[in-house]
């Protein structure tokens, strides 16, 4: 039976995860983030995730993460967990070890790298689904996974218990599907997601610019505008990995959150001048002037 439709709001940052000078976790680093981020626009914060370099984050930075984020964003803003993995036995004890510490919600990627047949995909969900009580979030990013779930097989996937939402990363397959709540998982597709009257996205460029798109939730008659006014946003945040150049220009505005670590490498020197000129082309570096 499918799981009833909880709400995790609109604007949910894929937040990074901040490092130390010895790249180690630095959670005094987190928790500014957090409350910075759930001040500027954002409902709530997706933490471990793609662009919180959750493969490189061990299994118990991924808990300390995740127990921060619940115990700092208690009523302020929605908490889901990055606990996916593409071997099905390390995700779901990902998943039991994540529900203990109560998030809102899980998100599990469509397993990458070993290719499973749509079958496996359907075991590997089912093992997922015995292994939690809280709801899951479909994360289905073909770029990164190497295969893609159809919209056929999401809608079957919505009818397992606590399956709730997909984060949708294939433009190609943007469309309403009975079941499952539909988040953009790419910035640029948010306003078509919002469109379609869906709640909204797991983004990005919400790190710095969470309150021009959580206007675009808040005036659908000026969405378009805010939509074109950001795309040289998306397309600069583009010009290295996207968690390298967001933690990047966070450190320009004086949001401290180390470098990534390897195999993500800081951007380069021509990379930051093109994030730089982005930042002063917003406005964003007067403003951290103006603080000083």
């Amino acid at each position: 039976m499918p799981a009833m439709r909880p709400s995790f709001g609109a604007i949910l940052t894929a937040m990074v995860t901040p490092f130390d000078a010895q790249g180690r976790l630095d959670e005094e680093a987190a928790v500014r983030l957090m409350h910075h981020l759930v001040d500027r626009g954002s409902d709530g914060l997706v933490v471990c995730g793609t662009t919180g370099e959750g493969s490189t984050l061990t299994d118990d930075e991924r808990m300390r993460m995740v127990r921060i984020a619940v115990e700092e964003m208690g009523g302020r803003g929605t908490v889901i967990a990055g606990v996916g993995s593409n071997d099905t036995r390390h995700a779901t004890a990902l998943t039991e070890r994540a529900t203990e510490l109560r998030p809102d919600a899980l998100l599990h990627v469509n397993p990458y790298y070993n290719r499973p047949s749509r079958r496996g995909i359907a075991r590997h969900y089912e093992e997922i689904v015995r292994a939690t009580d809280l709801p899951i979030i479909l994360y289905n990013i073909p770029q990164r996974t190497a295969s893609d779930m159809s919209n056929d097989l999401l809608a079957e996937l919505a009818q397992m218990e606590n399956i709730v939402a997909v984060k949708q990363a294939n433009a190609a397959n943007l469309a309403k599907i009975d079941g499952l709540m539909i988040y953009a998982g790419n910035d640029d597709m948010l306003a078509d997601v919002l469109d379609l009257g869906e709640p909204g996205g797991i983004l990005v460029a919400s790190h710095l610019f969470g309150e021009a798109m959580r206007r675009m939730v808040d005036e659908p008659e000026h969405r378009r505008e805010i939509h074109d006014s950001l795309l040289d946003v998306y397309r600069d945040l583009a010009i290295a990995p996207l968690t390298c150049s967001v933690k990047a220009a966070l450190n320009m505005l004086g949001l401290s959150v180390g470098v990534p670590r390897l195999p993500y490498i800081e951007p380069d020197p021509d990379e930051l001048a093109v994030l730089e000129a982005m930042l002063e082309r917003h406005g964003l570096l007067d403003r951290l002037h103006a603080r000083l």
